[in-house]
Formats: structure tokens, C-alpha cells, sequence
């Protein structure tokens, strides 16, 4: 049972506090929108409708022509706006539905509007079916279907990793390159409007890629398929080549709105840039400071230079957060004002903290997940809460190894939007996994062929030549039947010598020390030299991956007993799996902060955010990265890189409703670390200035000032548990923070954990 404490301050934030967001006004459209007003009845309409708008929610939807930038904070209320502006526009301005183009990202938004304008004054559901509210895919697919377009969407990504796979083969590559990594830097290409036909060649590795890139794209073509991101480049060039069909398109989309404008990429930005050129109707709802899919092709410069673009544009922010309690807005007020590419915004919240957030400062990932996991035991034990509240959110899948694993081990029902496979099958880590397979059972044929690779073996030929070999005459350790392989070099025979030798011996080595050893003695010098990963997968992330099986093998002292534990976490996971259909079922939700975006959580669990993992330590090597998707012109990579990286705490942070824990693990990959950088600069250190300020709501502005009240800070402390004694003393250190527990050094009782409230000097 893990003994750490929950703290209200991040571990090195000394004394200094959280800055709370300031309170908003009640003042609503109730009170903004005398009946005096022309547009008075559709606002009246709304409020007998439970809806009441804030005074820049309603100067957004009573925009009527030009061009308007919303900056939606976050939990701001965007949806409402967007809804509603479009409401106005038909009830108010007579504006025809037909003439109105609301585009989405997602089909469940789109959907979700057009059921929210259903209930609107003065419409109805047959109205609001007129409305084209759509996603960027549909709506240009439609478009392109009905000029001409004919070809079948592929659609299935799992259809599109078994064609990439079929192509790997044919071209003797299938141990080469994972299909999803290879899908992915297609599409960030596509997205940037770079063909394949000029795709860099530098290298033989980059020749390879574009081959096989090329290969996909004809496969395609011979068998009459398109996928998404085709969609929208044959959109592209067919309003291009179609003069004729674009001006109806102009003449249709009077008025055109864009939701999470921060997503857009090159392709999207520009046809919409087309549709409303002649009449420059365009409303974009978006958020800068929530702009993280960089790798996708997103580009927050597209609202940052909105008003460049767009000279006349009219600017509105929506800063009242309806989300969140006033420490988590400020919280992430006060992480994400570092950085220097933005809009200025600081969000107000509606809602005063009954507690804090809270911080953890567990030794590792395994200590995390124990203290996370038995509180979230302890919470829906006692009726707290559900496990549906709980949100658990980390920069990496490999961040989730550990959680996942306590929360099996614990039946702690959970669904993973990550992967469906174990930790211990994913590509980087089964390699290891299936040398110490065969070390328990050289016989073991599935564990035989996922080393193969990393003997520059092919898969399909090595086992195939094991198989007849056998028949023949049967092994001990069948991989010798190697030695015979048909055009195997010199070198190639003496490294299979060395690896017999090697996995023979791992038998007798506890689970750290023979992955370390495979590492050593091969394996990361073979990812290293590996010229076609580097191209899809950042060094960094596959080095994390592996020092992070290091800290699951740590656990356990023989081979054996790891092995056994992935075969019981693999059943127990997919038992686990076939539940996860149920959207309706009670379990904790497990996700990357990116999938995370546009969701929300009562209790948001933020993993991992420690430095080397939040930021990344793959962003300081940004300068070399050679990718499309980092296209910020005339800014150094390493910055924005990292001002992107805080966008993603800023994220997680404001995903959270009523409860923040933040975890912060001392060590990570083996080496100690320190809290973020992002959590600990949002505690500045208070000034005699502001030492007496107090977060209060505007109506209590005219009461007395608490600036000559004594002021309070909380402190790690050890106190006496004895009812006679009173004594306490501060923690100054990590590793005193460790120990369970301690002597009082008065009465010699126990002492316990905890925090109390002292005056500030």
C-alpha cells in the first residue's frame, strides 16, 4: 500500500502559492439585453431555454458580415456561440439556412449541432437539416461525388495497414517499417500539399519511402480507391480547374463558420480561404493556445495571422471558463501565459475551488500508478465517486505501461483509447520479449521469428527454412538450423553464434540485467543504425519505450515469473477489451493528452509530468528533425517546439472540471527529474505587493481588503500523532517525503504525513 502524500503545491514550489482565476460576472444576456432591443425576443427565447449568453458570447452571435476571429478559451462555451449565432442569423437576420456552412471536425459535433439548432426559436428539425453542417471530409466529398469522383473511400485504417504491409512484402521490406508510422508521414505530406512525386530523395532510405509511398498511391489508382486525405486535395484542384463550380459555391456559403479552427492544416485553410473569398463572411471559433496536432500539419499561424489575412476582421474572446473550478483555470492561466507566440487571454472561471489541486511526487512510474490506483480504490469505495470520473492523462502511450498494469492487477475496470495490444507486444519491445521466450523454450516458434529481423533475417524465408529443416532432423534449438541458410555471409553466422550463446545465458539472469544485456550487446545498436526508423520514429521515443520495460523488469527476479506476468496481463487485458464497447459501462478512462482534446472529466489524473517527458527531451533535438509537419517560418524549432509542449499541459490542465492531481515522478528513465518546467512556473513568488490579494468575486469588491490579515502558506510537514503533543516538523527533502514514517523527537510517538497551514514571514 503506497504511503504518499497528496500535496496543494508541486514539489520545489517552496512557498509560493497558486494563483487562482479571478471570478466572473453573473451579468447574462438576462441583464445585457434590455426588451427594448430589436433582436430582445430571440434572446428571451433562448433564456426560457436555459440558455443565457455572456456579453461576448452574444457580441459573437450577433455578428452579422465580415470576417470574425472567436478565441474560445477553454470551456468557454463555443458550441453555444456557434449554435446560437447560427440561430440568429436565420430567426433574427433571415438569413436562408441553405446559405449557411458550419464545418466540424468530427461527425458526433456535427451531428450535436444540428440536433441543438433543431431546438432553437423559430426552427425545427426539417430546418436544421438544411443547414450544411458538416465535417471538411464529408462536405468535399459530397462535393467531388457529385462532379464526377466515383472512386470507393478507403476508409478501414486496418485495410490500409494490410495493403501497406502487402506492398512492405512484395518489396522484401515487411520487417522495415510499422504501416501506421508510414500513414501517418503520408498523410502530414498530403496535408502540406507536397505529392509524392516530390518527395525528398537525398538518400537511399528517402528513395526507399517515396517508393513505397508511390507504390500505395498506384495501388490506389489501379484499383479505383481514394482515402480522407485525398478527399480533400482532388476538392482542392477541382475547385481549381472549375472556375464555374467555386463561384456557386461563393454564391451558396454566405455565410460560412469554422469550429477548432487551431486544427486546420494547409489543405483545409485554403479551401475555405476560397469559398468565402468574394464575401469574406467568415467566422473561425478556435484556440490558439490549444493548437497541439503540429505533427498532423495543424498550424496555430492560421489564427495568429487571422488578422493579417484578414485585415478587416473583428476580434471577440470568450474568456469566462464554465469548465472548471477557479484554481485549475488558473492553474492553466498561469502555464500557459509563458509562452510568447500567442494571443493574450487570461480566462475568469464561474466556479470558486472547494479544494486544490493536488500534486504527487512518487519515486517512478510503478509508485504513481500504486498511489493513483489505491485512491481511486479508496474515492468509489466510500461513494465519492464513480470510476467513470476519472481521467488519467499522459504524454506517451509508453507513460501508460505502468497504470494499466496496476489497474489489471487490481481489477480496476478501464478503458484504453491508446491500443487494444499489451505494452509487451508493441514492435519496439516484443523483439526482447521473444529472445527471453526462447531462452525458457528454444522451441517456441512464434518468439523464433520475431528475433529474426534483428538478425537481418527475412521473417517469411528464416522460419520457412527452420520448418524443413526440422523435418529432416529435429533440434534442441532449431535457430541452428540457420547456420545453413542459404546466402548467409560469414559475419551473419558468427552474430547467430553470439546470439544462441546470448539467449542461452539469460536463462540464469534476472529480467533487468538480461534486457540490458540485449541492449548492449545488440539491440540498440540496431535500432540505432536503423536509417528507415529514424525516418518515422524519433530516437528518443523508442529509448523510452525500452527504459521503461527496464522499469517493469526491475520487479521481478527470474525470467520465469516476468514471463508469466506479461501472459497474465495479456489475458486479463483482453478480457478487459471485449468490454470496452460499452460506452455506457463505469471504468476509468486512459488516454494521450492529444485524444483528450475538446473532452472533459470530473478528476483529470495527470501522469508523467516530469522533465525529459513533459516537455519531451525529442523536442531539444528539434533542430535536426527534417519533417514537414514543423513548418514555423523564421523561428527557431527547439522554441516552438517547447511553447507546443505547453499547449499540451495547458490542456490536460483544463480538462479537468472539479479535481487536478498531477503526478510528478522523481526519476525518469533511470535518471532523477525534476516537476516540469510548465507546473512550476505557474507558482511565481509572491510579492509584498500581492501578498494581501485575495481572489474574490467582483460583487464582493467594495468589502474590506484581507491585506492586514495574517497570511497563511501550507507546508509539508511531519505531525505527531500522540494526542498530547502537538509537535510538527516542516519537510525540506524528497527523500525524507519517502520514508513511511518517523519518531517524534519530543514524546517519541509516530509521526505522520501531512500539511499545516503557517503564517508567511
Amino acid at each position: 500500500m503506497s504511503n504518499l502524500t497528496f500535496f496543494n503545491t508541486p514539489h520545489g514550489a517552496g512557498s509560493r502559492t497558486i494563483p487562482n482565476a479571478d471570478l466572473a460576472t453573473t451579468k447574462t444576456s438576462k441583464d445585457l439585453i434590455s426588451s427594448a432591443d430589436s433582436d430582445a425576443s430571440f434572446f428571451r427565447s433562448l433564456e426560457k431555454r436555459g440558455i443565457y449568453l455572456n456579453e461576448p458570447q452574444i457580441q459573437a452571435v450577433r455578428h452579422f458580415e465580415g470576417p470574425l476571429l472567436t478565441l474560445a478559451g477553454a470551456g468557454s462555451g463555443k458550441t453555444s456561440v456557434l449554435v446560437c449565432r447560427t440561430g440568429y442569423l436565420i430567426a433574427v437576420r433571415n438569413v436562408d439556412p441553405r446559405n449557411i456552412l458550419l464545418v466540424t471536425f468530427s461527425r458526433k459535433a456535427a451531428e450535436e449541432m444540428r440536433e441543438r439548432i433543431a431546438r432553437l426559436p423559430g426552427l425545427n428539425e426539417s430546418i436544421a437539416a438544411t443547414i450544411q453542417a458538416r465535417t471538411f471530409h464529408s462536405f468535399f466529398l459530397q462535393i467531388i461525388r457529385k462532379h464526377g469522383v466515383t472512386q470507393d473511400i478507403l476508409s478501414e485504417t486496418r485495410y490500409q495497414h494490410i495493403l501497406l504491409k502487402r506492398i512492405l512484402r512484395e518489396m522484401g521490406l515487411q520487417d522495415a517499417y510499422q504501416p501506421e508510422s508510414l500513414l501517418s508521414l503520408l498523410s502530414a505530406y498530403k496535408m502540406q500539399m507536397v505529392d509524392v512525386d516530390s518527395l525528398p530523395e537525398s538518400s537511399d532510405e528517402e528513395k526507399e519511402l517515396k517508393q513505397i509511398f508511390a507504390e500505395y498511391e498506384k495501388w490506389k489508382a489501379a484499383n479505383d480507391k481514394i482515402d480522407f486525405d485525398d478527399v480533400l486535395l482532388i476538392a482542392y484542384k477541382l475547385l481549381q480547374q472549375k472556375p464555374s463550380l467555386l463561384a456557386a459555391l461563393q454564391k451558396r456559403f454566405l455565410y460560412v463558420m469554422v469550429d477548432e479552427f487551431q486544427d486546420t492544416n494547409m489543405v483545409q485553410y485554403e479551401l475555405i480561404k476560397m469559398i468565402v473569398e468574394p464575401h469574406r463572411n467568415l467566422m473561425i471559433v478556435g484556440d490558439d493556445d490549444q493548437t497541439i496536432y503540429s505533427f498532423n500539419g495543424a498550424r496555430n499561424e492560421f489564427i495568429l495571422n487571422f488578422d493579417k489575412v484578414f485585415p478587416d476582421a473583428k476580434t471577440i474572446t470568450l474568456d469566462i471558463n464554465y469548465r472548471s473550478t477557479s484554481s485549475i483555470v488558473g492553474l492553466g492561466n498561469e502555464v500557459i501565459r509563458h509562452n510568447a507566440r500567442r494571443k493574450k487571454k487570461t480566462l475568469k472561471a464561474t466556479r470558486q475551488s472547494k479544494t486544490m489541486s493536488q500534486y504527487l511526487r512518487p519515486k517512478n512510474t510503478d509508485d504513481e500508478a500504486e498511489t493513483i490506483t489505491n485512491y481511486i480504490l479508496r474515492q468509489t469505495m466510500q461513494g465519492k465517486r464513480n470510476f467513470g470520473d476519472f481521467a488519467i492523462l499522459y504524454r506517451t502511450a509508453s507513460n501508460s505501461r505502468a497504470i494499466i498494469e496496476q489497474f489489471i492487477m487490481e481489477d480496476v475496470p478501464f478503458v484504453d483509447y491508446g491500443s487494444e495490444e499489451s505494452f509487451y507486444d508493441h514492435w519496439i519491445v516484443k523483439p526482447l520479449i521473444d529472445h527471453i521466450r526462447l531462452a525458457l523454450n528454444p522451441k517456441e516458434y512464434e518468439a523464433m521469428e520475431g528475433i529474426l529481423p534483428t538478425l537481418y533475417i527475412n521473417r517469411e524465408q528464416g522460419m520457412q527454412f527452420i520448418h524443413d529443416q526440422e523435418a529432416v532432423q529435429k533440434k534442441k534449438w532449431p535457430l541452428i538450423h540457420l547456420m545453413s541458410f542459404p546466402d548467409l555471409k560469414d559475419f551473419q553466422k558468427e552474430k547467430l553464434m553470439e546470439r544462441l550463446k546470448l539467449i542461452k545465458s539469460l536463462k540464469s539472469l534476472k529480467p533487468l540485467d538480461a534486457i540490458q544485456q540485449m541492449r548492449r550487446e545488440f539491440y540498440d545498436q540496431y535500432l540505432e543504425t536503423n536509417k528507415r526508423s529514424k525516418l518515422t520514429h524519433h530516437k528518443e521515443t523508442l529509448c523510452e519505450t525500452l527504459d521503461e520495460l527496464e522499469s517493469s523488469a526491475k520487479r521481478f527476479s527470474s525470467i520465469e515469473e516476468f514471463v508469466a506476468f506479461i501472459g497474465e496481463v495479456a489475458e486479463k487485458r483482453k478480457a478487459m477489451n471485449r468490454h470496452q464497447k460499452d460506452d455506457d459501462a463505469d471504468r476509468v478512462l486512459l488516454m494521450t493528452i492529444h485524444k483528450s482534446k475538446g473532452l472533459e472529466f470530473p478528476v483529470v489524473c495527470l501522469i508523467g509530468a516530469s522533465e525529459g517527458n513533459m516537455p519531451h527531451s525529442s523536442i531539444f533535438d528539434a533542430e535536426r528533425m527534417n519533417d514537414v509537419f514543423t513548418a514555423h517560418e523564421a523561428r527557431d524549432k527547439v522554441t516552438a517546439a517547447l511553447e507546443e509542449e505547453r499547449r499540451l499541459a495547458y490542456v490536460a490542465i483544463t480538462r479537468a472540471k472539479d479535481e487536478l492531481i498531477i503526478s510528478s515522478p522523481a526519476y525518469h528513465r533511470g535518471k532523477k527529474a525534476a516537476v516540469s518546467r510548465f507546473i512550476l512556473s505557474a507558482f511565481p513568488k509572491r510579492t509584498m505587493s500581492d501578498a494581501g490579494k485575495q481572489q474574490q468575486h467582483p460583487a464582493a469588491a467594495k468589502k474590506p481588503s484581507s491585506i492586514n490579515r495574517p497570511k497563511t502558506e501550507t507546508v509539508y510537514a511531519w505531525i505527531c500523532t500522540s494526542d498530547t503533543c502537538n509537535a510538527w516538523q516542516r519537510i525540506k527533502t524528497f527523500e525524507e517525503a519517502e520514508l513511511p514514517t518517523k519518531e517524534c523527537p519530543l514524546c517519541k510517538a509516530p509521526m505522520k504525513k501531512g500539511s499545516k497551514e503557517v503564517k508567511i514571514k
